[in-house]
């Protein structure tokens, strides 16, 4: 359950993704270098940068200058193998035999280039890592003749991704809260028309009702210990979750779709078999929902592409689950959603001082131990669009946490819900808890830019939807009501209409 920006590939202090632009006057290309600002600074701009014609040296490590020639690589940049020296001893060989630019390729993963401090002074040419791939890419596009510049476009805090994470979740809190109570008033309705000579139970009304102070806690409680399972048997339980997501995502979208056919009055042509009756529409629907999740499962580490199809299933996801769950009253959304605020805080600030690296459990969990390896499908992507250099090394991407949509969306949903109960035509307190919500949001972005690091959202959404609901019920005199819930709730057999 937290916002913030995040990068595919090594972290660590003046170490920056930059741009290799190569061409040989028709055909240009650009990839990806990792350098050091601790070195020689490259420019910010393709105009500014200097041109130099590229020699291909990956046959050599560059360790000693014998056998090549000052004349070969005099003026020009010079692209050698990773390995068998430091990277600064390379520098000062290429330096020496007049080379303007050191490239060098690695099989590897790209880290930053760095030396002892006293070796960065020696050093006056750029020096960068590429992808050993890439120069094999470059050299079947270019040939021999290739001309290289190296610039390093500055880093931008503030990224239209925000704007379209920020969209994302209002709209699918707003769509499921609306959900909910348009489902309400169906429940309402049967209600009304079985008086009381049925009894409404939790599978009756097809809703799952949380309204016993200890389930909640019981929920909360399970919630913390699935996440410390997750931190110590990541590399086995994050198959699971995966194909829990894959089934659960897929009725989520079939529900969510399903709904909107019916709700455009798309008929449905039904035939049976041996007794048992299909409909064409939901046979169509269920093979598009389970075709979309098998795409994404086999293609979930296809990073260019697939966050459209994760966000699509997370968006589902959270509807359905807020529309299948229910809080029966305020007085459950407090504990709920104050709960949930102590288990963000404390798995997002307090963690990092009991783990062996210094990183918080949430953090670790959310995006895998190994960056490159396995993620949990729990967060909506948005690739960082103004992050070119960036994007060319690893996707970059910002991140907000399902739960920052779920929790405060149950709260979204009650207040519908009562809306309806309550026979409010405004649907003052739905629209006001989306406003608060979106507050809560706009208040977690901007300390996010301030304070450069992520933050748990539930930190800000929770105090803003919980007071303006609070402030609202209190306000229009309905604070009792609200807080115990309405005649037409749902609490089990025992109670009866």
């Amino acid at each position: 359950m937290k916002l913030e920006i995040i990068t595919f590939i090594s972290q660590q202090i003046n170490c920056q993704e930059a741009i290799l632009h190569i061409s040989n006057g028709n055909t240009n290309r650009e990839y990806c270098i990792v350098y050091n600002q601790s070195w020689t600074p490259l420019s910010q701009t393709l105009e500014a940068a200097l041109q130099y014609p590229l020699v291909n040296m990956t046959s050599n490590v560059l360790c000693n200058s014998s056998g090549i020639s000052p004349d070969v690589v005099k003026g020009k940049a010079l692209v050698v193998m990773r390995g068998d020296c430091d990277f600064s001893h390379k520098a000062l060989v290429a330096q020496s035999l007049g080379a303007t630019t050191l490239l060098i390729a690695s099989n590897n993963t790209l880290v930053t280039p760095s030396a002892n401090d006293s070796e960065y002074a020696k050093v006056h040419i750029p020096l960068a890592l590429t992808r050993y791939r890439d120069f094999l890419e470059a050299q079947q596009v270019f040939g021999e003749g290739m001309q290289v510049q190296l610039y390093a476009p500055p880093h931008s805090k503030i990224d239209p991704s925000i704007a379209v994470m920020l969209l994302i979740a209002i709209v699918t809190v707003a769509l499921g809260g609306y959900w909910s109570g348009a489902y309400g008033i169906g429940v309402v309705k049967k209600q009304y028309i079985i008086c009381c000579s049925a009894i409404i139970s939790d599978s009756d009304s097809g809703e799952l009702f949380l309204y016993s102070p200890l389930k909640v806690v019981i929920f909360v409680g399970l919630m913390c210990g699935m996440l410390v399972l997750m931190y110590f048997f990541y590399n086995v339980l994050v198959y699971i979750i995966i194909a829990i997501f894959c089934m659960a995502s897929a009725s989520a979208l079939f529900s969510c779709l399903d709904a909107v056919m019916e709700k455009i009055g798309c008929g449905t042509v039904s035939f049976s078999v041996r007794n048992w009756n299909f409909s064409v529409r939901s046979l169509i629907l269920a093979a598009v929902c389970i075709s979309i999740a098998v795409v994404w499962g086999v293609y979930r580490n296809e990073d260019r592409w697939i966050w459209i199809l994760q966000d699509l299933l997370g968006i589902a996801f959270c509807l359905n689950f807020m529309k299948t769950i229910s809080l029966s009253n305020f007085k459950i959304c407090v504990i709920l959603l104050s709960l949930l605020l102590v288990y963000d805080v404390f798995f997002v600030f307090i963690t990092p001082f009991f783990t062996k690296n210094g990183v918080s459990i949430m953090v670790q969990v959310a995006l895998g131990p190994d960056a490159s390896g396995e993620k949990l499908p729990v967060v909506m992507r948005v690739p960082r669009f103004s992050a070119w250099a960036q994007n060319l090394c690893g996707m970059q991407f910002s991140i907000l946490g399902y739960g920052d949509i779920i929790v405060p969306g149950l709260l979204v949903a009650y207040c519908s819900r009562f809306d309806v109960w309550i026979n409010s035509r405004r649907k003052v307190y739905f629209i006001s808890c989306c406003i608060a919500y979106l507050l809560g949001m706009i208040m977690t972005f901007a300390v996010m830019l301030l304070s450069g690091m992520g933050q748990p959202a539930l930190l800000y959404l929770v105090p803003f939807t919980l007071i303006t609901s609070a402030v609202v019920a209190g306000c229009r005199g309905e604070m009792r009501q609200f807080w115990a819930g309405t005649n037409y709730e749902v609490r089990g057999p025992e109670k009866i209409f």
